[in-house]
Protein backbone atom coordinates (compact mmCIF):
# COMPACT_ATOMS: atom_id res chain seq x y z
CA UNK A 1 0.00 0.00 0.00
CA UNK A 2 1.45 3.61 -1.13
CA UNK A 3 2.23 5.55 1.98
CA UNK A 4 1.02 9.37 2.59
CA UNK A 5 3.98 11.54 3.01
CA UNK A 6 2.34 13.24 5.34
CA UNK A 7 -1.16 12.66 8.34
CA UNK A 8 -2.48 16.35 9.47
CA UNK A 9 -4.46 15.58 12.53
CA UNK A 10 -8.52 17.06 12.08
CA UNK A 11 -9.52 17.07 15.45
CA UNK A 12 -12.19 19.99 14.79
CA UNK A 13 -9.71 22.85 16.33
CA UNK A 14 -7.25 23.64 13.25
CA UNK A 15 -6.75 26.04 10.38
CA UNK A 16 -5.51 23.13 8.13
CA UNK A 17 -5.78 24.38 4.61
CA UNK A 18 -2.98 26.36 4.95
CA UNK A 19 -1.15 23.68 6.68
CA UNK A 20 -2.31 21.01 3.54
CA UNK A 21 -1.44 23.64 1.17
CA UNK A 22 2.34 24.73 2.47
CA UNK A 23 2.81 20.47 2.35
CA UNK A 24 1.67 20.30 -1.43
CA UNK A 25 3.23 23.15 -2.00
CA UNK A 26 6.35 21.22 -1.26
CA UNK A 27 5.62 18.25 -3.18
CA UNK A 28 4.00 16.14 -0.81
CA UNK A 29 0.75 13.95 -0.50
CA UNK A 30 -1.61 14.90 2.08
CA UNK A 31 -3.91 13.02 3.78
CA UNK A 32 -5.98 15.29 6.59
CA UNK A 33 -7.70 12.51 8.77
CA UNK A 34 -8.87 11.72 12.02
CA UNK A 35 -8.94 8.10 11.69
CA UNK A 36 -6.25 6.59 14.10
CA UNK A 37 -4.78 3.73 11.62
CA UNK A 38 -4.17 6.37 8.98
CA UNK A 39 -2.07 8.46 11.69
CA UNK A 40 -0.17 5.43 12.50
CA UNK A 41 0.75 4.29 8.39
CA UNK A 42 1.63 7.74 7.10
CA UNK A 43 5.28 8.72 6.89
CA UNK A 44 4.39 11.83 9.09
CA UNK A 45 2.47 13.33 11.57
CA UNK A 46 1.55 17.12 11.66
CA UNK A 47 -0.77 18.15 14.89
CA UNK A 48 -1.75 21.31 14.17
CA UNK A 49 -4.23 23.18 16.88
CA UNK A 50 -6.08 26.43 17.88
CA UNK A 51 -8.22 27.20 20.85
CA UNK A 52 -8.63 25.70 24.37
CA UNK A 53 -6.36 23.09 25.50
CA UNK A 54 -8.68 20.82 27.50
CA UNK A 55 -11.03 21.11 24.65
CA UNK A 56 -7.87 19.22 22.38
CA UNK A 57 -7.53 17.06 24.71
CA UNK A 58 -10.68 16.09 24.82
CA UNK A 59 -11.56 15.45 21.10
CA UNK A 60 -8.28 13.58 20.26
CA UNK A 61 -9.47 11.19 23.17
CA UNK A 62 -12.92 11.15 21.59
CA UNK A 63 -11.51 9.89 18.48
CA UNK A 64 -9.10 7.52 19.81
CA UNK A 65 -5.77 9.50 18.75
CA UNK A 66 -4.34 9.56 21.84
CA UNK A 67 -2.45 5.98 21.43
CA UNK A 68 -1.80 6.57 17.97
CA UNK A 69 0.10 9.73 18.61
CA UNK A 70 1.96 8.50 21.13
CA UNK A 71 2.47 5.10 18.96
CA UNK A 72 4.27 7.30 16.49
CA UNK A 73 6.38 9.58 19.38
CA UNK A 74 7.82 6.12 20.23
CA UNK A 75 8.21 5.54 16.48
CA UNK A 76 11.24 7.44 13.93
CA UNK A 77 8.18 8.94 12.56
CA UNK A 78 8.71 12.44 12.15
CA UNK A 79 5.67 14.15 14.32
CA UNK A 80 5.69 18.11 13.96
CA UNK A 81 3.21 20.34 16.22
CA UNK A 82 2.37 23.70 15.37
CA UNK A 83 0.42 26.42 18.12
CA UNK A 84 -2.02 24.07 20.34
CA UNK A 85 -0.13 21.26 18.73
CA UNK A 86 3.14 21.94 20.47
CA UNK A 87 1.19 22.57 23.75
CA UNK A 88 -1.09 18.76 23.21
CA UNK A 89 2.52 17.38 22.85
CA UNK A 90 3.86 18.64 26.92
CA UNK A 91 2.84 17.03 30.04
CA UNK A 92 0.38 19.51 31.65
CA UNK A 93 -1.59 23.16 30.90
CA UNK A 94 -3.05 25.41 33.30
CA UNK A 95 -5.38 27.32 30.29
CA UNK A 96 -8.71 26.91 31.65
CA UNK A 97 -8.11 24.76 34.68
CA UNK A 98 -5.53 21.99 34.85
CA UNK A 99 -5.62 19.60 32.51
CA UNK A 100 -3.04 16.35 31.68
CA UNK A 101 -1.44 16.85 27.72
CA UNK A 102 -0.16 13.92 25.82
CA UNK A 103 3.11 13.55 27.82
CA UNK A 104 5.20 13.02 24.78
CA UNK A 105 7.68 16.49 25.98
CA UNK A 106 8.33 16.49 29.74
CA UNK A 107 6.91 20.01 30.60
CA UNK A 108 4.11 22.09 31.09
CA UNK A 109 2.02 24.78 29.33
CA UNK A 110 1.15 27.56 31.51
CA UNK A 111 -0.08 31.39 30.66
CA UNK A 112 1.74 34.61 29.69
CA UNK A 113 1.31 37.28 32.85
CA UNK A 114 -0.34 40.54 31.95
CA UNK A 115 2.88 43.01 31.20
CA UNK A 116 3.21 46.68 31.33
CA UNK A 117 6.11 47.89 30.44
CA UNK A 118 7.38 51.90 30.23
CA UNK A 119 3.45 52.69 29.79
CA UNK A 120 3.21 49.91 26.93
CA UNK A 121 1.00 47.20 27.66
CA UNK A 122 1.52 43.30 26.38
CA UNK A 123 -2.10 41.82 25.94
CA UNK A 124 -3.15 38.35 26.42
CA UNK A 125 -3.26 36.55 23.70
CA UNK A 126 0.00 37.72 21.68
CA UNK A 127 -1.45 38.16 18.24
CA UNK A 128 0.97 38.92 15.85
CA UNK A 129 4.68 38.60 14.48
CA UNK A 130 7.24 38.14 16.74
CA UNK A 131 10.90 37.11 16.10
CA UNK A 132 12.70 33.87 17.14
CA UNK A 133 15.96 33.07 17.87
CA UNK A 134 18.75 30.48 18.39
CA UNK A 135 18.65 29.27 22.22
CA UNK A 136 21.70 32.48 23.54
CA UNK A 137 24.11 29.11 24.75
CA UNK A 138 23.94 27.06 21.42
CA UNK A 139 23.45 29.61 18.57
CA UNK A 140 24.47 26.18 15.88
CA UNK A 141 21.28 24.62 17.41
CA UNK A 142 18.90 24.92 14.41
CA UNK A 143 21.76 22.84 11.96
CA UNK A 144 19.76 19.95 10.96
CA UNK A 145 16.65 20.62 12.09
CA UNK A 146 13.61 22.42 10.47
CA UNK A 147 14.85 25.44 11.02
CA UNK A 148 18.39 25.12 9.29
CA UNK A 149 18.44 28.34 7.02
CA UNK A 150 16.34 30.26 8.51
CA UNK A 151 17.54 33.75 9.30
CA UNK A 152 18.33 33.65 13.01
CA UNK A 153 15.60 37.09 13.74
CA UNK A 154 13.28 36.27 11.38
CA UNK A 155 9.33 37.02 11.76
CA UNK A 156 6.97 34.63 12.15
CA UNK A 157 3.34 34.62 13.12
CA UNK A 158 1.78 34.17 16.48
CA UNK A 159 -1.33 33.66 18.21
CA UNK A 160 -1.57 32.31 21.39
CA UNK A 161 -2.52 33.41 25.89
CA UNK A 162 -0.10 30.44 26.94
CA UNK A 163 3.38 28.87 26.02
CA UNK A 164 5.27 25.83 27.23
CA UNK A 165 8.03 25.70 29.99
CA UNK A 166 9.95 22.41 28.89
CA UNK A 167 11.69 20.81 31.77
CA UNK A 168 15.36 20.81 30.27
CA UNK A 169 16.68 23.23 28.31
CA UNK A 170 17.75 20.85 25.63
CA UNK A 171 14.24 20.69 24.39
CA UNK A 172 14.35 24.08 23.26
CA UNK A 173 14.66 24.36 19.54
CA UNK A 174 13.82 28.66 19.43
CA UNK A 175 13.63 31.83 21.57
CA UNK A 176 10.86 34.45 21.56
CA UNK A 177 10.43 37.42 23.92
CA UNK A 178 7.39 39.24 24.43
CA UNK A 179 7.45 42.10 26.94
CA UNK A 180 9.67 40.70 29.53
CA UNK A 181 9.24 36.79 29.57
CA UNK A 182 10.92 35.01 26.95
CA UNK A 183 9.57 31.52 25.84
CA UNK A 184 10.70 28.37 23.78
CA UNK A 185 8.81 29.18 20.85
CA UNK A 186 10.00 25.74 19.27
CA UNK A 187 11.02 22.33 20.82
CA UNK A 188 13.07 19.45 19.58
CA UNK A 189 12.81 16.16 21.16
CA UNK A 190 13.45 12.66 19.17
CA UNK A 191 11.60 12.66 16.68
CA UNK A 192 9.54 15.50 17.56
CA UNK A 193 9.97 18.86 16.42
CA UNK A 194 6.94 21.60 17.15
CA UNK A 195 6.43 25.06 17.26
CA UNK A 196 4.36 27.76 18.98
CA UNK A 197 3.99 30.04 15.95
CA UNK A 198 2.30 29.39 12.21
CA UNK A 199 4.84 28.41 9.68
CA UNK A 200 2.36 28.20 7.05
CA UNK A 201 1.49 31.97 7.93
CA UNK A 202 4.68 32.98 8.24
CA UNK A 203 5.98 34.24 4.71
CA UNK A 204 8.93 32.64 2.69
CA UNK A 205 11.08 31.80 6.40
CA UNK A 206 8.11 29.54 7.43
CA UNK A 207 7.84 27.62 4.07
CA UNK A 208 12.01 26.81 4.80
CA UNK A 209 10.25 24.70 7.78
CA UNK A 210 7.91 22.83 5.54
CA UNK A 211 10.68 22.74 2.70
CA UNK A 212 12.88 21.25 5.63
CA UNK A 213 9.93 18.82 6.97
CA UNK A 214 10.15 17.50 3.15
CA UNK A 215 13.62 16.96 2.69
CA UNK A 216 13.00 15.14 6.31
CA UNK A 217 10.55 12.73 5.66
CA UNK A 218 12.32 11.54 1.56
CA UNK A 219 15.58 11.21 3.91
CA UNK A 220 14.08 8.58 5.95
CA UNK A 221 13.03 7.01 2.75
CA UNK A 222 16.52 6.43 1.54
Amino acid sequence: MHKTDVAIIDYGLGNLYSIKHACEYMGLSVEVTNDPAAVTRAKSVILPGVGAFGDAMNALKRLDLVSPLKDVADSDIPLMGICLGQQLLFSSSEEFGAHEGLGLIPGRVQYFPIQEIDGRTYKVPQVGWNTIHPPEDDPGRWAGTLLEGVSPGADMYFVHSCHVVPDSDEVMLCTTTYGDVAFSSGSFYKNITAFQFHPERSGTEGLAVYANFAKLIRSSEA
